[in-house]
C-alpha cells in the first residue's frame, strides 16, 4: 500500500512546483510589461546599455564610485556627455558650480545610478530564480552585501521599501528550502519600482541644460521694467505698463506669465490671462537694460513693445 501511495503523493507536488514557477515567471513578466507601458517610447534600452558595465554596477559601494561610473561609462553611453563632463570637471569655482546646478545634477546622478544598481540586482535575482540557478542567486546575494549597504542608505528613494523587503526575504532560510515565491515577488517589485525612478532621474539629467538656461534667462530678466505697448489693431493705441519679473525661486511669479525662454539676447514670453493668450518676441539691447520686439495675441492684436529696466533685481 505504501508503495502505491508514495508515487500518488509526489505527482501533485511536482505539478504544484511546476505551476508555481510558471506563475512566478508570468508575474515577473507582467510587472515588467506594466513598468514599461508607463514609460514613454523614447526611453533608452537600459539593459543593453548597462550590460557591458554590469560588473562595476554590481560592486558599487559609495556615491563617489557611482559618480565615477556615470562620468566614465554610463553617462556617455546614454548620450549625456555634457553632464558627465561637468561632473568630471576638477575644482569648479563655487559660483560657476552653483550657476550650472552642479549640486542638483550630482544628487540626480546619485539617485540615477543607485536606481540602476537596485534594478540590476533585482533583475539578476529574478532571472536566476526563473532559471532555477539557486546557487548563482546565493552567490550574487553574498557578493552584493556591501552594495546593499550602500543602497540601503538611500532611504528616500521610492524603491527603498521594496529593497528592504527583498533583503528580508533573501535573509530568510525559507526560500532556500523551497519557498522561492516570496523572493521572486520581492525581486520583481524592486525591479519595477527601480525602473520607474531610473527613467525619472535619467529624464532630469537629460533636461539639466534646459533648467540651467531657464534659470539664467530668468535671472537676466529679473527686475522692474517700464513697457510701452503699441497696438496696431486698436487705432495704434499705446499703453504704458510697469512689470516686475521676480528672481529665481520667488514664491509669487509674474501674474499671467506661463512660459519664459531666453536664448542669448532673444526672449520669448507667453501670457495667459482670462482665457486670452499673448506671445511676445523680444530682444535685449543696451547691455541688457532695454527690450525691444513685437507681440501678437489671440484677439488678433499685434504691435510693438519697447521696454526699459527701471530697477535692478531684488532677491
Amino acid at each position: 500500500m505504501r508503495q502505491q501511495v508514495r508515487p500518488f503523493q509526489l505527482i501533485p507536488v511536482r505539478i504544484f512546483l511546476a505551476l508555481a514557477f510558471a506563475a512566478i515567471s508570468l508575474f515577473g513578466s507582467w510587472l515588467d510589461a506594466m513598468a514599461y507601458e508607463s514609460l514613454p517610447s523614447a526611453t533608452p534600452d537600459f539593459p543593453s546599455i548597462i550590460q557591458p558595465h554590469a560588473d562595476r554596477l554590481a560592486k558599487l559601494e559609495s556615491d563617489k564610485e557611482a559618480i565615477a561610473l556615470f562620468v566614465t561609462t554610463i553617462g556617455p553611453a546614454l548620450q549625456l556627455s555634457d553632464a558627465a563632463r561637468t561632473l568630471g570637471a576638477n575644482a569648479l569655482p563655487v559660483k560657476v558650480a552653483k550657476e550650472l546646478l552642479v549640486p542638483d545634477l550630482t544628487a540626480a546622478t546619485h539617485r540615477f545610478i543607485g536606481s540602476l544598481a537596485a534594478w540590476h540586482l533585482a533583475s539578476t535575482i529574478r532571472q536566476g530564480m526563473k532559471d532555477r540557478q539557486f546557487a548563482s542567486v546565493t552567490e550574487r546575494l553574498s557578493k552584493a552585501a556591501k552594495s546593499l549597504t550602500w543602497l540601503a542608505q538611500q532611504d528616500k528613494a521610492p524603491w527603498h521599501n521594496s529593497l528592504t523587503q527583498l533583503s528580508d526575504a533573501a535573509a530568510s532560510p525559507d526560500w532556500a528550502n523551497g519557498n522561492q515565491g516570496e523572493l521572486v515577488e520581492r525581486a520583481a517589485r524592486l525591479e519595477t519600482d527601480a525602473l520607474q525612478v531610473t527613467y525619472q532621474e535619467w529624464d532630469r539629467i537629460r533636461n539639466w541644460k534646459d533648467r540651467v538656461r531657464g534659470i539664467r534667462g530668468q535671472t537676466r530678466l529679473c527686475g522692474t521694467w517700464q513697457w510701452i505697448v503699441h497696438n496696431h489693431q486698436q487705432h495704434h493705441q499705446e499703453q504704458k505698463l510697469s512689470l516686475l519679473f521676480p528672481p529665481v525661486g520667488a514664491a509669487q511669479p509674474t501674474p499671467g506669465l506661463v512660459e519664459t525662454i531666453v536664448l542669448g539676447d532673444n526672449v520669448y514670453l507667453r501670457w495667459e490671462i482670462d482665457g486670452q493668450v499673448q506671445e511676445d518676441s523680444l530682444q535685449f539691447s543696451k547691455e541688457g537694460q532695454r527690450l525691444e520686439g513685437t507681440f501678437v495675441n489671440s484677439q488678433g492684436g499685434w504691435g510693438s513693445i519697447s521696454g526699459k529696466r527701471s530697477a535692478s533685481c531684488t532677491p
